[in-house]
């Protein structure tokens, strides 16, 4: 057996009972490095005071990233005591580095005496400088104590939404000891749910509020009433309503994230908390966004109300539904695809073995990127379905590693995400690899069968390896700049909205699959029928993002203390621009993880802003070649290498040698311009 590499975090040495103490005792070598550093030589440099802060911020982050995936993919009672008690210790030490005047006037004295920075680095100063600026460095010092105390409990606050969610989204199943009442579903959704109670210890069939367990019902199952109680069950999850009403309700977690934000805003002299949060973005304003959001929804929703009115008819016509529901949307909408295009999820699962997408996928990222990708076999893993690979030059050099974790399990946060366990990094001669975690919650192997996936899912695992593109192909030295950070937040789903794209390219899809028994890739014919079936109510999806995007915006642009109804606000969006009426028991901001447990809080119409730099993006791959390699090695200079060293807007013209035009996107969603 070879020697692991040494690079490679060790999930198995992470002790939750030892976290707190040796988090301590990071935590003080890092204040006492950072004191050395600003009591030597007052003549500060990128040099001699950058270089090793990032080197004492790394090792902290190397080791803090271990800990808190583990709490993600696979939480346990003790892990989640001794990460929500380390939390504190970390925002109170990010709190006191924001809020460091020595050193904030060190980088004011690198950027206007430190004739040795190169573009990067100024731009990195720059950017640091107005970082501290929005952390409130110039306030008195009880202003301060008040910002340090809103950022804790902002941490705080955060950490409970998602655990909420989380136990409430575990809380609830229902088993059933034969098929009878889940007609309708496939049988890989039936292999799932007899998988997923036998991991239980229990007999016959459990449904549950993960992934694949909700879509197949809500998109299969023929007994309406089931619908109606997983829909209600799932759209209710940690709230006042539904079958678990107030007991992992988030709605106080909710009102004291906003008040809390909107306080801070006003602290650092902001109207409001979604000026502060556009404050570095690209978009400029709230105005700018809500105009932008409209402007799209606009051109929409016509089309959406047509989806909608066609759903309707087909449902009544052809199945007597005159009553059309939420919890039949997707039960429809899947019968009318099938009827319209002759095209199934489940008529293509079986061409889309995990194994199979994942060796096209590295494919598709050579043919564009020249890069391969290796898998080991021998490394300390956190369950044993996780997969790892490393990246390499077509010289044969490892230049990164990514670990791949796509099944749906108990225990494991929902959805799907990349995060890195350590960025590109160069210090002393030696240069650190970047090492990315890639989440998802797909279906597992299941009775014999291996892990087949549907279309969507494609899409989505396209879209979080565009992420780790971003973050593994970085060229940039410099912790503070490489990968992801530093880039803009709206322009910073770019690449993975990018990458979606070639999920729809006949070349590509043949590249993906290959039927799970007979090794046949996806004929012609169901190509035809998918890229047919490309547009289908994409109108409608459109306008739910912008539903959401609106809600987020106004909510924190519009705030205020003691009188905004989150409920309210929501429905006010609805009225203006949603096609499709929600029940009144919907909660849907109470798991909305992206606005209140994530980094999207006034910032999630990033999708739909980043979506226009994507479609334009890509549509120079449609003039000159999908797989054009000249094209991919310039978009992998342009704005994979460069990471946050400059302007998103600037790699974006550098790429495309214009300013973005919205017509790729609409186009690509099959919206008439």
């Amino acid at each position: 057996m070879s020697p692991l590499p040494t690079e490679l975090p060790r999930f198995t040495d992470v002790i939750p009972e030892q976290v707190v103490p040796e988090l301590q005792q990071r935590l003080a070598h890092n204040r006492a490095t950072l004191k050395q550093l600003l009591d030597g030589d007052q003549a500060f440099r990128w040099a001699t005071l950058v270089t090793p802060l990032e080197a004492s911020e790394n090792e902290l982050h190397k080791w803090w990233s271990r800990v808190g995936h583990l709490h993600s993919v696979c939480d346990s009672p003790a892990l989640r005591d001794a990460y929500n008690n380390a939390l504190p210790l970390l925002t109170e030490y990010s709190t006191e580095l924001e809020q460091n005047e020595a050193l904030y006037k060190a980088y004011l004295h690198i950027r206007d005496h430190d004739d040795s920075l190169d573009a990067a680095q100024r731009h990195i100063v720059n950017e640091a400088i107005r970082d501290f600026e929005l952390s409130g460095i110039a306030l008195p010092p009880e202003q301060k104590k008040r910002y340090a105390d809103l950022q804790q409990q902002l941490s705080d606050l955060g950490s409970t939404f998602e655990q909420n969610v989380l136990d409430a989204s575990m809380a609830w199943t229902r088993q059933f000891n034969g098929a009878e009442a889940l007609a309708g579903l496939p049988e890989s959704a039936l292999a799932n749910a007899r998988e997923t109670a036998k991991a239980r210890d229990m007999e016959g069939y459990l449904i549950t509020l993960e992934g694949p367990s909700y879509l197949a019902v809500m998109t299969y199952a023929d007994d309406r009433a089931l619908r109606e109680e997983v829909y209600t069950a799932y759209c209710t999850r940690a709230s006042d309503q539904g079958p678990q009403a107030g007991k992992f309700d988030n709605s106080k977690v909710i009102a004291d994230t906003l008040a809390a934000r909107h306080e801070l805003a006003q602290l650092l002299g902001f109207a409001d908390y979604a000026a502060l949060s556009l404050t570095g973005k690209m978009a400029k304003s709230a105005e700018q966004v809500d105009h932008f959001l409209l402007d799209l929804a606009t051109r929409a929703r016509h089309q959406a109300q047509a989806d909608l009115a066609e759903l309707a008819a087909y449902a009544k016509a052809e199945h007597g539904c005159s009553d059309l529901q939420v919890w039949d949307i997707g039960y429809y909408s899947e019968k009318l695809r099938q009827h319209k295009y002759n095209i199934s999820d489940e008529e293509l699962r079986p061409y889309f073995p995990e194994s199979t997408v994942l060796n096209g996928l590295f494919d598709v990222a050579w043919q564009l990127f020249g890069v391969r990708f290796a898998e080991q076999n021998e490394f300390d893993r956190w369950h044993p379905s996780v997969r790892l690979f490393d990246v390499k030059t077509e010289a044969g050099a490892t230049i990164a590693h990514f670990y791949v974790d796509l099944h749906a399990r108990q225990h494991k946060r929902g959805g799907a995400w990349m995060d890195d366990a350590q960025g590109r990094f160069r210090c002393a001669g030696t240069l650190q690899k970047p090492i990315a975690f890639l989440t998802c919650n797909f279906a597992g192997p299941a009775e014999g069968k291996p892990a087949l996936l549907t279309h969507d899912d494609v899409v989505t695992l396209f879209h979080e390896f565009g992420h780790g593109l971003h973050h593994m192909l970085s060229e940039v030295d410099y912790l503070s700049a490489t990968g992801i950070h530093g880039v803009e937040w709206d322009a910073v789903e770019l690449p993975s909205q990018f990458m979606e794209n070639f999920c729809w390219e006949k070349a590509a899809l043949k590249k993906l699959s290959a039927h799970w028994q007979t090794g046949e890739a996806l004929p012609d014919v169901l190509i035809d029928r998918l890229l047919a079936a490309k547009h289908f109510q994409s109108a409608m999806q459109m306008i739910r993002q912008i539903e959401f995007s609106l809600f987020d915006l106004r909510l924190h642009a519009h705030y205020q203390p003691g009188q905004t109804e989150v409920m309210t606000v929501l429905n006010g969006v609805r009225e203006q621009v949603s096609v499709l009426k929600a029940p009144a028991f919907n909660r849907f901001p109470h798991s909305f993880g992206h606005i209140f447990a994530g980094g999207y809080a006034a910032g999630y119409y990033s999708y739909k802003w980043a979506e226009v730099l994507s479609a334009d993006a890509f549509s120079k791959f449609e003039e000159d070649g999908v797989f054009e390699r000249n094209s991919g090695e310039r978009f992998r200079k342009e704005v994979l290498a460069v990471g946050g060293t400059r302007p998103a807007l600037d790699s974006f013209k550098a790429f495309r040698g214009r300013e973005p035009e919205i017509d790729a996107l609409l186009r690509h969603n099959g919206i008439a311009a």
